[in-house]
């Protein structure tokens, strides 16, 4: 088993299409968009002789960035991605040691890895014989997921749906005020900035930044998998969600609204029928809700929107926590500090 680095855009993409659960987080238009942000990368290929049977994007993350104290680490964010029948065990192993050399060279706190494995002990228990420990906080990608089986037909889709949020769809498609539309124009961004900052208030999640959004727009557009799709009252944005079509998948990855939204004015509802509409147009086979609230947490901050999300039919996947290898006892200030943010955000 050998692992070298992906250097070119089609390599990476005809890899990307092996079978195994995945999502954006290890694409090519991530990586440069990490770039983007001033980030370095590596996108690792794993081989078995000639046979490519993982790959991992990884990125070092500031975890401190001042003049007089410079901290990093180097995350893989759900990933590495492994071929379905091969010994995940030994690719973690055979990751980890080219991760260690990285991490010596970069001065890296620790190695951070958040795979889409299924919350299941023996998969517990492949990282815990790694000597990993499972991370204080599990950072943007999220733990749970919903997901919604798009193959079937729109009338099918409606008809699994929560009865409520059936109803609040085809009340929103009789209002002939309410109109949804998806584009990349900057004006759109500024409307969905403006709304993404009042849901930021609402629901207390750590938002991204206006020049990450323009970046993420500008590099997966290029590639012609984002779209802003928004819903307007009149002349007014009311909801507004960024998705990103990837492979046969398509990805709630940020959204946001007014107060405007409600059962009498039901934009939001609306908005996701636009949104599943156009990904079964590209012929996408899943819709990725993105995160939702655990079910034994009824303080979370994520709860209705949870509830939200799962009105349109679906179901959960539960992956195993994020895994950490301690690379130098720097990671404990670290540590420390991500059990207080999980507290304080109610996680």
């Amino acid at each position: 088993m050998r692992i070298k680095t992906v250097v070119h855009k089609e390599d990476w993409k005809k890899n990307s299409l092996i079978k195994g659960e995945k999502t954006f987080l290890q694409s090519w238009s991530w990586g440069e968009f990490q770039k983007k942000m001033g980030h370095k990368v590596w996108r690792l290929g794993i081989y078995e002789e000639e046979e490519f049977i993982g790959y991992g994007l990884i990125i070092k993350m500031p975890i401190i960035n001042l003049p007089f104290w410079k901290e990093n680490f180097l995350l893989c964010s759900h990933g590495p991605i492994v071929k379905e029948g091969s010994n995940e065990k030994e690719i973690i192993q055979k990751l980890l040691t080219e991760l260690k050399k990285i991490g010596k060279e970069e001065k890296s706190s620790f190695i951070r890895l958040t795979p889409l494995w299924l919350n299941k002990s023996k998969n517990q228990k492949t990282f815990k014989q790694l000597k990993f420990r499972r991370a204080p906080l599990h950072l943007h990608p999220p733990q749970i997921m919903w997901q919604l089986d798009i193959q079937e037909s729109l009338e099918g889709l409606l008809k699994k749906m929560r009865k409520t949020t059936r109803y609040l769809i085809k009340k929103g498609m009789k209002i002939s005020d309410l109109k949804v539309f998806s584009d990349l124009k900057e004006s759109s961004l500024k409307e969905f900035s403006k709304l993404y900052g009042a849901t930021v208030q609402r629901h207390h999640f750590a938002p991204f930044s206006l020049l990450s959004l323009k970046n993420e727009l500008a590099i997966f557009g290029e590639e012609n998998e984002i779209k802003i799709f928004s819903v307007k009252l009149k002349d007014k944005v009311i909801a507004s969600a960024l998705i990103i079509f990837w492979q046969d998948i398509a990805f709630y990855h940020q959204g946001a609204s007014s107060n405007l939204c409600s059962n009498k004015i039901p934009g939001s509802y609306l908005l996701q029928w636009g949104i599943i509409q156009e990904a079964k147009k590209r012929g996408c086979k899943k819709y990725n809700f993105w995160g939702i609230a655990p079910p034994n947490n009824p303080n979370h901050p994520w709860n209705g929107l949870s509830t939200f999300k799962k009105g349109f039919g679906g179901y959960e996947e539960k992956y195993i926590p994020a895994q950490d290898f301690i690379l130098s006892f720097k990671y404990w200030p670290n540590f420390i500090l991500e059990k207080c943010r999980k507290i304080k955000r109610k996680l």
